[in-house]
């Protein structure tokens, strides 16, 4: 793997984490009791997304590079997302509430195209890395 598709996936891991913990403190439940469910969160989104992303380049160097490519960035979000709330409905045994699906489907299109947005610009100006 190389060294930016490292930083890319681990950048994809914090930002999915970032939202777990955004989303269990909205709800006043970030606490040391729920952190099993917050892995039963954070664990599918993550895995959904790391199945998707690939099918549409987003670990790819030189897709990456085009900014006119970064609308795969919140489509893969969209596509994850009810995977990922599947999964996660798999874990808990629990129902599928098509709410939690588009709210989870926004937010992470949101905070995985400012991330990648910002990669994009910072990490990875230089077309020779």
């Amino acid at each position: 793997m190389r060294k930016q598709q490292a930083v890319l996936l681990a950048g994809d891991v914090l930002a999915f984490a970032i939202i777990t913990l955004f989303g269990f403190s909205s709800h006043e439940e970030l606490v040391a009791s729920a952190v099993s469910r917050m892995l039963a969160t954070f664990l599918p989104f993550l895995a959904a997304w790391l199945l998707v992303a690939p099918w549409l380049d987003l670990y790819d160097p030189t897709a990456r590079k085009q900014s006119t490519l970064l609308w795969r960035t919140p489509l893969a979000a969209v596509l994850a997302a009810p995977f990922g709330a599947w999964l996660r409905g798999l874990v808990l045994s629990a129902p599928i509430l098509p709410v939690f699906v588009l709210v989870m489907a926004g937010v992470s299109a949101l905070a995985m195209t400012l991330w990648r947005l910002a990669a994009s610009i910072l990490l990875f100006r230089n077309p020779s890395e």
